[in-house]
């Protein structure tokens, strides 16, 4: 497998992929339009580019991770006008549907192949690699980038058609809004005046009880 790779966005979660792949072996060109972002990614062994379009032209597979919708739909302009032969474009940055939806048909009209790879984790879990992968698109590019994949996160998982991993993004964040919650409700409680301990007791004889609140939970 061609161990070449680029990184266009080396914020906290694409400095990180950089890294983690830089450091797995992989031969990483990135390029950020922040100066200090680049120095920090070329002392972790990445080679820095002049631009995005140098990284399209000198990488057969790119990562893009940018922190909006019209920085990731310009990088996927200047990957699709680049000089470059035939690439695999993973987008792993978080955006609505639609913006996803336009990156693949700018990408695949000049004949790129875009996934849709939002990543489930914040930056601390980018940083040790604890990161899960909603991969999705081509299947065949999906499987074959694994070993890249498998350099900065713990788990890929492959949910079909492209668009489907933002989709189960989407899901996830809203949990994660709903776990927040259920905190708040704890917090709550506390400046009440309620024991903690007698609390989840007595959430978990109720209506609103879950698994959460059952004794022993989580206890191995």
């Amino acid at each position: 497998m061609d161990k070449r790779i680029g990184v266009i966005g080396l914020g906290v979660m694409g400095g990180a992929f950089a890294r983690h792949l830089a450091g797995a072996g992989w031969e990483v060109m990135g390029y950020d339009i922040d100066a200090d972002r680049n120095r920090e990614a070329r002392a972790a062994g990445v080679e820095i580019a002049h631009s995005a379009e140098e990284v399209a032209e000198s990488a057969p597979d790119v990562i893009t991770s940018l922190p909006t919708s019209r920085a990731v739909i310009d990088a996927a302009t200047v990957i699709a006008r680049a000089a470059a032969p035939t690439r695999t474009v993973v987008e792993a940055s978080t955006l609505s549907l639609d913006d996803k939806l336009e990156v693949e048909r700018i990408l695949r009209e000049a004949g790129h192949t875009a996934l849709d790879c939002p990543m489930s984790g914040t930056g601390a879990q980018a940083a040790v690699k604890d990161l899960v992968v909603y991969a999705s698109g081509d299947p065949t590019a999906i499987e074959r980038l694994r070993p890249a994949f498998d350099a900065f996160t713990r788990k890929v998982w492959d949910l079909g058609d492209y668009g489907n991993g933002s989709k189960m993004k989407f899901i996830a964040n809203h949990l994660v809004a709903i776990h927040n919650a259920a905190a708040e409700a704890m917090v709550l409680a506390m400046k009440a005046g309620l024991d903690a301990d007698r609390v989840v007791e007595v959430i978990g004889s109720g209506a609103g009880t879950s698994r959460l609140c059952q004794p022993g939970y989580g206890r191995s």
